[in-house]
């Protein structure tokens, strides 16, 4: 394992300018840092997966180190079969912490050495979830400041 390589995992369905705040920040900590967005067939997604890399990858072009990828099964497999030493992840309110509290634990047993980094989003983005942010725009909202420009004009699209 090497510890120059985390893993920042999630559906990003749609990424946010808070996923991306972490991804900036995380990229000033890690000297790589792989965004992992989770090909899972049981959730019901609004973009595809090729769809949210495809956003992931056009945010972060500016982002050395930075490198965008699907995945599925359990993330600590993904993670060990990567050579990957940390996991990234957001926490934005203690319901985040508890869940990702678990979830660490659960990692821990599987991978002893693979380490969990949690990190708080910028305060401007500590409310925002793709969960919101799809319900504003279904309900006909702007959602300026929360998503790029870009994933704004394809969240339009796939609603209209």
């Amino acid at each position: 394992m090497t510890a120059e390589l985390a893993i920042y995992p999630g559906s990003f369905d749609p990424p946010t300018l808070g996923h991306l705040d972490l991804i900036e920040r995380g990229s000033r900590i890690f000297p790589r840092l792989l965004v992992a967005v989770l090909r899972n067939t049981e959730k019901q997604a609004l973009f595809t997966v090729a769809e949210r890399v495809e956003m992931l990858r056009e945010a972060t072009t500016h982002l050395a180190g930075v490198e965008v990828c699907e995945f599925e099964g359990l993330l600590v497999d993904f993670a060990q079969s990567r050579g990957a030493r940390a996991l990234l992840r957001g926490i934005r309110a203690i319901s985040d912490y508890e869940y990702e509290f678990q979830m660490a634990w659960m990692n821990r047993r599987m991978a002893p050495d693979l380490e969990t980094v949690f990190m708080m989003p910028g305060e401007a983005y500590a409310y925002l979830s793709s969960r919101l942010v799809k319900e504003v725009a279904a309900g006909g909202r702007p959602v300026t400041g929360m998503v790029s420009p870009a994933v704004e004009r394809r969240l339009r699209q796939k609603l209209s």
